[in-house]
């Protein structure tokens, strides 16, 4: 005799779940304030359903999670599923139900994006039957062949490389195969490319299905569903064979030592606002998933039209559950959480800095002990950086990093913001008893996808972003960047081009050498522009896909990037678990450390004795003239020049280091030194 369970279904767990045993499917929808449920289940023909199941409160609903059972015998030639969900239309109370739409069920593990797929249909009055997206029933299949795989753990290793899957490979000159290019099987291609370079992180932006419609979505960071891989990074569009192709992608970089870390997106999705389009949550239960205010308007601390309501219960277990099948399911290794700020808000949108709900659970999840969780700590409303971020565990990128060492590469930045930055921001991440904070916690960059690419930062002075379709309006101004008496290269000087390759250096030494996590963006090893474009998120062309060329046009710079990342690792003083405290000592030009506003030279000395290490002396030069150097520890004997940015390469980088002969060192013009002292037996 069959259990009640079995005939009418369980609550839980949420979405479609195939019941082997029985040949059956179970669905579960969660939604407070629907007052009818229809399960729509169909052939290939996504204009009518095959099978309607308007579901029974009474049989079909505990608590509130709607469900219900359906054997394959009874529908054999099914293959997608969606809902329709009545209710209220009463804007004014957050509701806005609407029968004729087609929903996606959120927990959906591969989603269907129709030929006749449209962001129109989805938006306003009517009916959007075959034009919206649907979830395919999962069924009995190979399970991946997942082998000896082991997740990779860096510590102080750790270098992180973020990609944009598509932009990585997408031109012809990346040097994948036709069938490959701007897919994960093209980031599996890279992966010689990856090892010889020598990251040891990559984190993707945005993999989750998002809105493919043309307009404004090319990064990513308008999530459609939260289970499935993006269909267009896949050979195979949608079903298990897209899901194996992530996977497949996953084990690869596995195999290279090379974790995995997605760059997530649950503070809003790309239903957009009040006259934005009807896919999936919006119309299941409205005012569950979006922050409302006291007129049921949305909320917009994204600048997205809405926000996620992630202090509700059922809106936290959709991230939480999420994510775990991230981590169980296709073993990646780790999440940077965009706009993470929003994970702040309460149900009435104020921010609660003692242990929101969300964070506490992600926090205390044991799925997530060894999972690298990295917050983007701020949104359009709030600069949660440091200390104020409540997630106390978790790795934060450090924007104040980025936007301090750019100044004093510039020129006009303080010696003591960068000794500061170098040490580990213990001003943001406090080496305190009440809250101890480490140094890896501190994610340093100077790039990232948002904003001026490296190159860029030394090669123009203003933003030119008129591509992107709003007057030159959008994008930071500040930047932080100048363009050394030429915007861009047309008509730049020999010399101008020769000081942008020497800064460039610069800031690869820096950032290797600094405690924390480093992180760049791909294509900054070689150069690589945008053309001051410094927020092409709509630009899916030539502007952001890597130009490859100029790997051996800047064949110096990536040979550099490559020695000073190995270098890094092969120093685990640098990168240690915690502040360098006793172990770093402070100098200036010729004695101690000069802190005047006017102040363009910094130099440091970092014993690596605690941890069976040599020791270091870094020599930094900002100012437009040479400066001779007195090095203060040791005999010049002793020590080794290794990096020399004013020097052309091969000299710039020189492994194992030159001897030196003389306690007196000039150091170039805008140019770094780094000097080694091998530890002794």
């Amino acid at each position: 005799m069959r259990d009640w369970y079995s005939i009418d279904g369980a609550p839980g767990p949420l979405g479609a779940t195939w019941i082997r045993d029985e040949q059956a499917w179970n669905f579960a929808l969660y939604s407070r304030h629907a007052s009818h449920v229809t399960l729509l289940l169909y052939t290939a023909n996504l204009t009518t359903p095959i099978r309607e199941l308007r579901l029974d409160y009474t049989r079909h609903k505990t608590g509130r999670v709607w469900h219900c059972r359906v054997m394959k015998t009874a529908v054999p030639l099914a293959r997608y599923y969606a809902y329709r969900v009545e209710g209220p239309f009463s804007p004014a109370e957050g509701l806005r139900f609407d029968s004729q739409k087609v929903l996606l069920d959120p927990y959906a593990t591969s989603v269907l994006l129709p030929a006749g797929f449209s962001r129109q249909a989805s938006t306003g009055a009517g009916s959007n039957a075959g034009r919206a997206p649907v979830g395919e029933l999962p069924q009995d299949a190979p399970q991946f062949d997942w082998g000896d795989d082991i997740r990779p753990h860096h510590r102080h290793d750790a270098v992180i490389y973020e990609v944009h899957v598509r932009g990585f490979t997408k031109r012809a000159n990346s040097g994948v195969s036709a069938n490959a290019r701007g897919l994960f099987a093209g980031v599996v291609e890279k992966i010689p490319y990856l090892r010889d370079l020598g990251v040891t992180v990559v984190e993707l932006m945005p993999v989750f299905l998002f809105d493919p419609e043309p307009g404004g979505n090319y990064w990513g960071y308008m999530p459609l569903s939260f289970f499935t891989p993006h269909h267009a990074y896949t050979t195979a569009g949608s079903g298990i064979a897209a899901n194996n192709e992530f996977k497949a992608m996953v084990k690869a970089l596995h195999a290279a030592n090379i974790e995995v870390v997605l760059d997530v997106v649950f503070n809003h999705t790309s239903e957009l606002g009040a006259e934005g389009s009807i896919y999936c949550y919006r119309g299941i239960d409205n005012s569950t998933y979006y922050l409302l205010g006291p007129s049921g308007e949305y909320w917009n601390d994204t600048g997205t039209g809405n926000v996620l309501r992630t202090a509700h219960p059922a809106v936290r277990r959709l991230v939480g559950d999420s994510l775990r099948y991230w981590v169980q399911e296709m073993h990646v290794d780790g999440f940077r959480f965009d706009l993470a700020s929003i994970f702040t808000r309460n149900d009435q949108g104020v921010i609660v800095r003692d242990d929101p709900p969300i964070i506490s659970e992600l926090s205390s999840d044991p799925c997530f002990a060894n999972i690298r969780l990295i917050a983007e700590p701020w949104d359009l409303g709030t600069y949660d950086l440091g200390r104020s971020f409540p997630g106390t565990t978790w790795a934060q990128w450090n924007g104040r990093y980025r936007d301090e060492i750019r100044s004093f590469m510039k020129g006009t930045g303080r010696v003591a913001d960068v000794i500061t930055r170098v040490y580990g921001s213990t001003d943001l991440f406090p080496d305190a008893l009440a809250d101890a904070y480490r140094p890896q916690q501190s994610v340093n960059f100077v790039t990232c996808h948002d904003g001026f690419c490296l190159y860029d930062v030394v090669s123009y002075a203003n933003k030119h972003n008129e591509a992107n379709g709003h007057n030159n309006s959008d994008g930071p101004n500040d930047n932080y960047s100048w363009n050394w008496g030429n915007e861009g290269d047309v008509s730049a000087s020999p010399e101008t081009l020769a000081l942008r390759r020497r800064l460039v250096k610069n800031f690869c030494c820096l950032l290797m050498v600094s405690n924390g996590t480093p992180m760049f963006v791909a294509g900054d090893e070689f150069m690589n522009t945008q053309g001051g474009n410094n927020n092409p998120y709509n630009q899916d062309n030539d502007t952001t896909w890597l130009d490859w060329d100029r790997l051996q046009v800047n064949a110096d710079v990536f040979r550099f990037f490559k020695q000073m990342i190995a270098f890094r690792r092969a120093h685990r003083s640098i990168g240690r678990g915690r502040f360098w405290s006793s172990d770093v000592r402070w100098y200036g030009v010729d004695g101690a450390v000069d802190l005047a506003e006017s102040s363009r030279s910094l130099a440091f000395f970092l014993s690596g004795a605690s941890e069976g290490d040599d020791d270091l002396y870094v020599m930094i030069n900002t100012y437009w003239g040479d400066l001779m150097f007195t090095i203060q520890e040791g005999r010049p004997e002793s020590w080794r020049r290794v990096v020399d940015t004013a020097r052309p390469s091969p000299d710039d980088f020189v492994e194992g280091g030159t001897p030196l002969n003389s306690s007196q060192y000039p150091v170039g013009a805008r140019s770094s030194v780094v000097l080694i002292r091998p530890r002794q037996p």
